[in-house]
């Protein structure tokens, strides 16, 4: 779907909806992208994944299962990357057909779009490359959903560009996910007005996990706030999105990749009921 603004400046929405398996995107009910950063073990991915699963199903939210294979954007050489192309997308192809989740990958090269395209049902551009033509044009040709994350360097109007490099290959499954914009050094800033912006160009979700990011702040890693994901996350619902997007883990301290800007595995439940309570009074 696509919105325009009304006379009372909300959001209205007119169609350019699409399917991803189960999860109807662009439709007026609020979905949800969750999992760890990154492939921790096959056990590690298929914990999350079922744990989220079962909350997503209590409480009647569409939910698309996410990890990363291989984190090629890690601030240090040393930082613990995934398990690589092959191993990681056999992995995320055998929880996709044991738990019946779509599953979302980050695809960093154009050469492993249509491996990871075999196995998951949604690739994501990460936001440091949303305007890597190959990259978007090899994505878009796999036929796959497309996750564009806006680049924290990107005006969101200026994100109708890398739209139009998936939709030149005739791919129209295609949305776009706010992540925050630098805003200083090792900083970043939500710009709720992007979430207007970008909803008239394609469907919208809100990542609240990395916009509270605080990159490169922590001595080779990123930082982050945690405590001000439910905040942020809130406010996005309120403003109006399609879907929601958070990096979920059992124990944060411990997480391989993303930790500090993580929402605790315990504070899932009751973030979704408050989520759908406001996306029921906004709508």
């Amino acid at each position: 779907m696509r919105a325009v603004f009304t006379a009372r400046g909300t959001i209205a929405l007119v169609s350019n909806s699409f399917e991803i398996g189960p999860v109807q995107v662009g439709a007026g009910r609020l979905f949800l992208i969750a999992g760890p950063c990154v492939i921790e073990s096959e056990y590690h991915a298929r914990k999350m994944a079922e744990a989220v699963q079962q909350i997503t199903a209590d409480l009647g939210v569409p939910y698309i299962f996410k990890a990363s294979y291989d984190k090629a954007n890690r601030t240090s050489v040393k930082s613990y990357r995934g398990p690589g192309l092959f191993e990681g997308t056999r992995i995320l192809g055998r929880l996709a057909r044991e738990t019946g989740l779509p599953v979302l990958t980050d695809v960093h090269e154009p050469s492993h779009c249509e491996v990871a395209a075999e196995a998951v049902d949604v690739l994501q551009i990460p936001a440091f490359l949303c305007r890597q033509t190959d990259l978007l044009v090899a994505a878009g040709k796999t036929g796959r959903a497309v996750n564009i994350k806006k680049g924290q360097f990107v005006a969101p109007w200026d994100m109708k560009y890398p739209l139009e490099k998936i939709r030149s290959t005739g791919n129209e499954r295609v949305f776009l996910t706010e992540r925050g914009s630098s805003f200083g050094y090792n900083n970043l800033v939500a710009d709720f007005r992007s979430l207007a912006y970008m909803r008239q160009l394609a469907p919208v979700v809100f990542d609240g996990t990395h916009s509270v990011q605080q990159p490169s702040a922590a001595d080779g890693v990123s930082g982050g706030q945690p405590e001000f994901i439910p905040l942020l996350t809130r406010a996005a619902v309120a403003v109006g999105v399609d879907g929601v997007f958070l990096e979920v883990h059992d124990d944060p301290p411990r997480a391989k990749s993303d930790g500090a800007n993580a929402l605790d595995l315990k504070l899932l439940r009751p973030l979704l009921e408050r989520l759908l309570a406001i996306h029921v009074a906004a709508n």
